[in-house]
């Protein structure tokens, strides 16, 4: 158990933490921007719209940043809190995150037009344009079948980050993921399937005439495009004929000829494209430079893995710290998303371990934002767009080690279930951990000398799947500067949009 100073340390640091940052929601709120969005009828929008205005009206934002945990649910939070502290060496039960220090709290409703349980594509397009839509659909209404080309430009749904680049505001996005994945495509992109990530897709689908993801981030209309855009994905840029620059063995995924990498450069002389640690840290992103940075042909590696990476990946902290330099310098103001996008990716396999690490990762991040940031001028959210079934179970004395074997609240030795075997803290209703895959249905298998806290390790599964699922109970959500006060009660996912919106004074006519 933690000693009183333990305690009372972790209740001064969150007030200093409190104190210096301030909630500016008590200012005489600035001047509306009209904007005219494509969705400003659709149904779901217009539920939350008139949701938000029943709450007080609140000092407006210069900035918004969102960080999105892919899969990040109140389980995982809890659990990384808990790795977090023991890593330092530090009661885990009662360590601080970084978010857990945002004054205003929520519980987000994240099913889909369609789903109980939904997907990035909805989730993310809920928060990114004020609609819910399809599971599967990115940046459309549900007016737009899956999978249909047909329709979608009258379907179309503007996002913030459009509006935001319509009225001269910056613009970035950074994720884990591949940076045409369903979460940071919903920043810019507009497709009837997020898995039409590059033009080969839309070949193997049949769905010709769609523009495929990656595309539509180097075409991208709005303003002057993204200040900044990093994250992994190579492949879903390059050609079939083009080697990629860190790996020779692999070619890019493109049958259109076209290396959209090579396009982003000749834009202009400020167009800069990067793809391993040493040439992102040789840029100047306190200059005007506009940079696309894909550190992987795929996904970027798990924060456990990434020194291992051949040519070198920088971390999630660290790009978005040069995100939050470079769109600073916008007299404008800037809208910045930030996804922990591998949280998710570590659940699907059923690997705890590695999930925790990466959801550590994104608190990292919204930690450094919180230093270069004001909270007088800068609303920060963070959320999750969906949670997964993972469970913290069992009776595990205090300072137990998270992804350790249960132990016995009274002895503190190993616990045994009612089969005689030990089981994880941690452990997953589905996925391919699953006992039953292994052997017969009446007996698991044996944990007893078996490194459970090694990240690679398969917490143990109930039903039999080759991926674990998504989880459908309510995500938390957090914020903290101009506008936090309507991050109240129990809200629907599309209005963390208007939430958005409203603080950077847009008004939807």
């Amino acid at each position: 158990m933690p000693g009183k100073s333990q305690i009372t340390s972790s209740i001064v640091a969150l007030s200093v933490a409190l104190a210096a940052g301030g909630c500016a929601t008590s200012e005489t709120p600035g001047p509306s921007r009209l904007v005219s969005p494509p969705q400003a009828q659709d149904p779901y929008f217009r539920a939350a719209q008139t949701r938000l205005a029943e709450t007080p009206d609140a000092a407006r934002a210069r900035n918004v940043i969102l960080f999105i945990g892919d899969g990040m649910g109140v389980t995982t939070i809890t659990a990384a809190r808990i790795m977090a502290g023991q890593r330092k060496g530090v009661d885990g039960e009662s360590y601080t995150l970084a978010m857990d220090t945002f004054p205003h709290t929520a519980l987000s409703r994240t099913y889909s037009h369609d789903r109980q349980v939904s997907d990035s594509a909805a989730t993310a397009t809920a928060m990114t344009a004020g609609v819910k839509t399809r599971s599967g659909v990115v940046g459309l209404t549900s007016e737009q079948p899956l999978g249909q080309c047909a329709g979608a430009d009258a379907n179309r749904a503007e996002t913030l980050f459009e509006m935001a680049e319509r009225v001269g505001m910056a613009t970035g996005v950074v994720s884990t993921a591949r940076i045409t994945h369903a979460t940071p495509a919903a920043v810019y992109a507009h497709s009837a399937h997020r898995d039409w990530e590059s033009d080969a897709q839309i070949e193997s689908a049949g769905a010709a005439g769609c523009v495929d993801i990656a595309r539509q981030l180097i075409e991208w209309p709005a303003g002057d495009g993204l200040e900044v855009a990093l994250g992994g994905g190579r492949a879903n840029f390059l050609s079939l004929s083009g080697r990629d620059p860190e790996d020779a063995s692999q070619r890019g995924q493109r049958r259109d000829g076209r290396d959209l990498t090579a396009e982003w450069r000749a834009k202009s002389p400020a167009h800069r494209f990067v793809w391993n640690a040493a040439q992102f840290k040789g840029l100047d992103f306190d200059s005007d430079v506009k940079v696309l940075g894909l550190f992987s042909p795929s996904h970027m590696a798990y924060e456990n893995d990434r020194a291992k990476d051949v040519g070198g990946e920088p971390s999630l902290a660290e790009m978005t710290s040069a995100a939050i330099r470079r769109l600073s310098r916008s007299t404008d103001g800037y809208v910045l998303m930030v996804e922990g996008g591998r949280v998710d990716h570590a659940h699907h396999e059923g690997k705890a371990g590695q999930a925790l690490s990466e959801t550590i990762a994104l608190d990292d991040a919204v930690r450094t934002a919180l230093s270069m940031t004001n909270r007088s001028d800068t609303l920060i959210l963070v959320t999750a767009d969906h949670s997964h079934v993972m469970t913290i179970a069992g009776y595990a004395s205090r300072n137990a080690p998270i992804t350790g074997l249960s132990k016995d609240e009274e002895s503190g030795k190993t616990a045994k279930a009612g089969d005689g075997l030990p089981y994880t803290t941690l452990g997953y209703a589905n996925g391919p951990g699953s006992v039953y895959a292994k052997g017969p249905a009446d007996k698991r298998p044996d944990l007893s000398g078996v490194d459970t806290q090694d990240p690679a390790f398969r917490q143990q599964a109930l039903v039999p799947l080759g991926s674990e699922t998504h989880g459908g109970e309510d995500v938390a959500l957090y914020a903290w500067g101009p506008g936090d006060t309507a991050v109240a009660g129990t809200i629907e996912q599309n209005t963390i949009f208007h939430i958005m919106a409203r603080a950077l004074g847009f008004e939807a006519k």
